[in-house]
């Protein structure tokens, strides 16, 4: 067995960065932008109106009385310039005539007819928001995964077609006999396949293009002929195959060149990984929650490094442990957990069983406390890392 460290490192070097796309900017979202969007205009692009108000020129006092010339609302500049005693009625996001040096709000100007008056008490702010105040032309967005802010940032750049690192196309195929797709009637002697939807889901979050591929079932024959139907995948993930029982098939497969097999973790021991004709291939252990928490710590980080994100382990984060806990064995142990507040740092509390096959447990998990190989026993307030899921 080896170390959870180097069979990550070994996965990372299994998944190499893809290919860049351009994409419009309304498919952007959630995309991973490989290289620097640069700004194409200044923003604003001119001085802009901060406020419904008066444009005028100089820093005139209460009292102070303007001839009203024109006009100027957002999209409709006022042609000419602003003179002494001379104001523009103006809206906000509206060009600053020519001459104007600051607009007074309204609500602080009397107007009768064409003439408009200071009121005493007026603001003495300027309400001009200055050219390129938010950024200018050359300005850069870093690369990046791509949010509904972002997005916003882009097409004020007027950054219309955006980098992107090509989707990893990620072949998920669960194994064994025992398996039937939800909404089948199973035997008694059968289950519901159930991590594949998991694992898909997770995938697809982290920017990938996940398939369900058809279950293979335990001849060798159907596996190489599944497995043929995610030859042009960029990663194929199998769950299930990877133990040492007579049906456990998928080390077995042809043309298959292994990175490692069996690692010193629970749950999780059975993974497995390597290339197929090519192609990585992450196998995962067939337990629900073995397969899923592998999916966190191994297949995610191998998405990242896809998308060209780095070769980096998931984050690691502290929180203080919300009761003791024993010491652990020879295999780093990923204690599905509860997170909740604390006074400086998040409380984390292990659930009671950790059997690899309890979904609901998993369910009520957002966290996974890392335990050392070797860890001694913690008592609860001390510092401790976590994942969270």
């Amino acid at each position: 067995m080896i170390s959870v460290e180097a069979a990550l490192a070994q996965c990372l070097a299994l998944a190499t960065p893809l290919a860049q796309e351009t994409v419009p900017l309304a498919a952007a979202h959630g995309r991973w932008m490989c290289r620097p969007a640069v700004a194409r205009r200044d923003q604003p692009p001119f001085a802009a109106s901060a406020m419904d108000g008066y444009a005028v020129a100089g820093d005139p006092g209460p009292g102070a009385s303007f001839v009203l010339i024109g006009e100027a609302g957002a999209g409709h500049a006022f042609v000419g310039a602003v003179g002494p005693g001379e104001a523009v009625r103006i809206f906000t996001g509206a060009p600053v005539p020519q001459g104007a040096t600051r607009v007074i709000i309204q609500e602080d100007v009397a107007v009768d007819g064409t003439r408009t008056t200071v009121k005493p008490g007026a603001d003495a702010g300027l309400h001009i928001r200055p050219l390129g105040q938010d950024f200018r032309v050359g300005d850069s967005l870093s690369p990046r995964r791509l949010r509904a802010n972002d997005l916003a940032l882009l097409a004020a750049m007027n950054v219309a077609g955006v980098p992107v690192t090509r989707r990893p196309v990620v072949a998920i195929i669960a194994t064994g006999d025992e398996l039937v797709m939800p909404g089948e009637v199973p035997r008694p002697d059968q289950i519901i396949a159930s991590n594949s939807f998991a694992l898909k889901a997770l995938a697809e979050a982290e920017g990938a293009e996940a398939r369900l591929l058809p279950i293979a079932r335990d001849n060798m024959a159907e596996l190489a002929l599944v497995l043929d139907l995610a030859s042009d995948a960029d990663l194929i993930v199998t769950i299930g195959g990877a133990s040492v029982g007579d049906h456990d098939l998928v080390g077995r497969v042809a043309g298959l060149e292994h990175a490692f097999w069996k690692i010193a973790m629970r749950p999780g021991k059975p993974l497995m990984a390597g290339r197929l004709k090519g192609v990585p291939l992450l196998g995962l252990p067939g337990n629900p929650v073995s397969a899923i928490v592998c999916g966190h710590l191994f297949l995610l980080p191998m998405i990242r490094a896809m998308l060209g994100q780095g070769a980096v382990p998931p984050l690691a984060r502290r929180a203080r442990l919300g009761a003791d806990v024993a010491a652990n064995g020879a295999r780093a142990h990923y204690m599905r957990a509860r997170l909740t507040e604390g006074e400086d740092l998040p409380l984390i509390t292990p659930f009671e069983r950790q059997d690899s096959a309890l979904l609901s447990i998993l369910g009520e998990a957002d966290a996974l406390l890392i335990r050392p190989v070797d860890d001694g026993p913690r008592r609860a307030g001390e510092i401790v890392s976590y994942h969270s899921i």
